[in-house]
């Protein structure tokens, strides 16, 4: 297809073949000196004047030129024109005619085209109706047969379309995914609003837990628009809306971080979203701290379950592996996890999703692969160690210590006789000598533990 022109004033809009008188502008305007050419071979042979010029010049335009010794042979349509030192010049109506085409060619052509332009304008506004429901059958057709057309390449089957609240898909494939890798592997996806609303899905990074929650949200989208979708068997229910929040970005030119960009993000899902819509969330609260994240995760998770009363189906995949804890607390949650084998120290991704939870993130694997030093994944996993031993965190002298205002908040303190005693100590009772007294052997006490 031609690329359109700028201005409908600098031609270009017309075809070649839509209109003769255009088509010669064109040709002389593009290949003007072809027919001058054409013309002085022509009109050699025609005299037989072997020396026979056809030349041009600013003052007197186009010309054929013939020397003295060859005027007797001057056909009589020839007209003079000039006289030279060496011979005549002359014209003919038909070079005439022509010089006054080649000249005016570009004019001519552009305003000719406009004409036409607008002649073709008129007749499709008076048949615009006409067109426009031709346009759009056009158009949905070729969706229709696009569709066919991938559906029966890539093995798509019929989706089953209903106004239940649940998604069944068997076998379910990423249709993009699918075609830039070899030995996808498909996996099921069972939603209702009674047992399995709320899918928390855990796993290693680089799984495929981001892949399974969009190629969810493109067969239910697909489904509703008509399409087959890549699956073995689907069963969708409608959906009105799909929120999402996958992946990470900021805006730091209007003052707004990754995180912030996320929470304004997860204000408008959790504001918005119905029963009837589907919600997509990833990674929700990694972007501040790690019990500031944890804190908002929960509370989203808890928000969406009972949100109406009836909750929102909904797919979470988070690293908070604490969140799994809530599959009995959260009846319609359930939780699921992205299957992996070990082998020594290398990890294989199975890509399959399946039941139950898992407590593993598997961030260090991942970081060996992605080439982080040897030396920083080896202490990466002395560090772990100690914090899974919990010696790390809280209580570890590498740790850091809480403020003063976490004194009755930390596990430690709870547990500490010296703060029992300092809690039954009536100190509206004791005079202020007894009170240094006592908090002297308070002191001594907490130097002995």
């Amino acid at each position: 297809m031609d690329d359109p022109p700028v201005s409908v004033r600098e031609g270009g809009m017309i075809k070649d073949g839509y209109n003769e008188k255009l088509d010669e502008l064109k040709k002389l305007s593009l290949h003007g000196k072809d027919w001058i050419a054409e013309l002085q071979q022509q009109e050699r042979e025609r005299t037989g004047i072997k020396s026979l010029k056809v030349g041009y010049n600013s003052v007197f335009g186009y010309y054929i030129e013939v020397t003295k010794a060859n005027l007797s042979q001057v056909p009589p349509d020839y007209i003079r024109k000039q006289t030279t030192a060496n011979g005549e010049r002359f014209y003919t109506p038909a070079l005439k005619e022509k010089e006054m085409m080649i000249l005016s060619a570009d004019e001519k052509k552009m305003a000719l085209e406009f004409e036409l332009f607008n002649e073709i304008n008129s007749l499709i506004a008076a048949r615009s109706k006409e067109l426009q429901a031709t346009a759009a059958a056009l158009g949905e057709l070729d969706v229709v047969a696009t569709l066919a057309e991938v559906a029966v390449n890539n093995r798509y089957v019929r989706p089953e379309v209903n106004g239940s609240c649940s998604i069944l898909i068997r076998d379910g494939r990423h249709p993009v995914v699918e075609r830039s890798l070899t030995g996808f592997v498909p996996n099921d996806t069972h939603m209702d609003c009674e047992e399995n609303q709320f899918l928390l899905i855990t796993g290693p990074n680089m799984a495929g837990k981001s892949t399974y929650m969009r190629q969810t949200a493109l067969i239910v989208i697909m489904a509703q628009i008509g399409s087959f979708v890549p699956a073995s068997y689907a069963s969708v229910g409608l959906v009105d809306r799909i929120f999402t929040r996958v992946g990470a970005f900021d805006d730091l030119a209007s003052g707004q971080s990754t995180f912030m960009i996320e929470m304004v993000e997860l204000a408008n899902i959790l504001n918005n979203a119905t029963p009837k819509s589907l919600v997509l969330l990833d990674e929700i609260g990694r972007g501040t701290s790690t019990y500031d994240g944890y804190s908002i995760a929960k509370a989203v998770v808890e928000f969406i379950h009972n949100k109406d009363r009836v909750g929102v189906r909904s797919l979470f995949a988070t690293h908070y592996h604490q969140l799994t804890a809530l599959e009995g607390a959260l009846r319609r949650m359930k939780n699921y996890h992205i299957a992996v084998k070990e082998e020594g120290n290398d990890l294989v991704f199975l890509r399959k999703i399946v039941p139950g939870a898992t407590d593993r993130s598997y961030g260090i694997h991942v970081a060996r692969l992605a080439g982080v030093p040897l030396k920083v994944t080896q202490r990466a996993r002395e560090i772990l160690k100690d914090v899974e031993d919990g010696s790390a965190i809280g209580r570890g002298k590498d740790s850091s210590r809480y403020t003063q205002l976490m004194l009755f908040g930390s596990e430690d303190a709870k547990e500490s006789p010296v703060v029992e005693e300092l809690k039954s100590l009536n100190v509206d009772a004791m005079t202020p000598l007894e009170a240094l007294n006592a908090l002297a052997a308070l002191k001594k006490k907490a130097a002995g533990r």
